[in-house]
């Protein structure tokens, strides 16, 4: 991980008027190393050090500063992954039976066709796009 992402999410909190304390950049570590949308039980497993109660609050003084989003899951759990404008544009596939959550990157041209259609879908209702989300349920391979 470059130092670069722990410089930018420590001015985004400043500008919040929060701190980057040692817990919000295990957290940021944390999610950067993942890879994928992770859960507090994962954040539990993964920072053990961590009590869940500072990671609630951390994740939500992080999220409010932009920094970190939560990724509902067809579970009780919520994930939780760096902002899209951190990492890259992405959509997720979701497990419909344990949850799991996969990051995918779709290609160009998907992403081209899908942005023309949602423009004008949104220019027909009046209505102003700023991003879209693309989750895809389904059965991961350990569920099949």
């Amino acid at each position: 991980m470059t130092s670069d992402l722990h410089d930018l999410v420590e001015d985004r909190l400043r500008e919040a008027d929060q701190r980057y304390t040692t817990g919000r950049r295990a957290i940021i570590g944390m999610l950067a190393d993942a890879g994928h949308p992770v859960s507090i039980g994962d954040i539990a497993v993964l920072l053990p050090d961590l009590p869940r109660s500072s990671a609630y609050r951390h994740l939500t003084d992080l999220e409010a500063a932009g920094i970190v989003r939560r990724v509902p899951a067809s579970d009780e759990f919520t994930r939780f992954e760096l902002a899209e404008d951190l990492t890259e544009h992405h959509h997720h596939l979701v497990c419909v039976n344990c949850g799991k959550v996969i990051d995918v990157t779709l290609p160009a041209g998907f992403e081209r066709d899908a942005t023309a259609t949602i423009s004008q879908l949104a220019a027909a209702e009046g209505f102003q796009p700023h991003s879209h989300r693309l989750d895809v349920l389904g059965l991961c391979s350990n569920c099949q």
